[in-house]
C-alpha cells in the first residue's frame, strides 16, 4: 500500500509543476531544487525518462538559462571585460581563428594482431606518451 502511495506521490502533476518551478530558481541544479520541494533527485530523472511534457518544459528551461547566460555575457562585454570578451571570441569565433587549438577527433578499426610484440609495444608507449 506504501509504494501504491508513493508511487502516485511521484505522478502527481503539482509535483512536477513544483519541480520547474524548484529548477527555475536553482538554475537547473537538480539536487538543490529536488531538496527544495522534498523530492528525490532520480524521480526528476524518471520524468525525464517517461514524461514527454516534462522533458520539454525541463529543455525549455535550460534554453532560457542559456539565454540569460548570454545575456549576462554580451552586457560583460558592452562594459569592457575582457575575459568575457576572449571567452566570446574562443567560443564563438572559431572561424575567424581565435582559437588555441584544434579539435580533431578520429574514429578507426585498427587491427594490430599482425604486428609483432614490439611493434605493439612502441605504439603503446607513443600512446601513453600523448595521451
Amino acid at each position: 500500500m506504501k509504494n501504491i502511495i508513493m508511487a502516485k506521490r511521484q505522478q502527481n502533476p503539482t509535483r512536477k509543476k513544483a519541480m520547474i518551478k524548484a529548477l527555475e530558481k536553482t538554475f537547473g541544479v537538480v539536487s538543490t531544487a529536488a531538496t527544495m520541494i522534498g523530492l528525490n533527485r532520480s524521480t526528476h530523472y524518471e520524468w525525464l525518462n517517461t514524461d514527454p511534457d516534462y522533458k520539454q518544459k525541463v529543455e525549455e528551461l535550460e534554453n532560457l538559462m542559456l539565454d540569460f547566460a548570454e545575456t549576462n555575457l554580451h552586457q560583460q562585454i558592452m562594459e569592457g571585460n575582457t575575459t568575457a570578451t576572449i571567452f566570446l571570441l574562443k567560443t564563438r569565433g572559431r572561424k575567424r581563428g581565435y582559437i588555441e587549438r584544434q579539435n580533431i577527433e578520429m574514429t578507426a578499426d585498427v587491427n594490430t594482431t599482425k604486428l609483432s610484440p614490439e611493434a605493439q609495444q612502441k605504439i603503446d608507449d607513443i600512446l601513453n606518451e600523448e595521451y
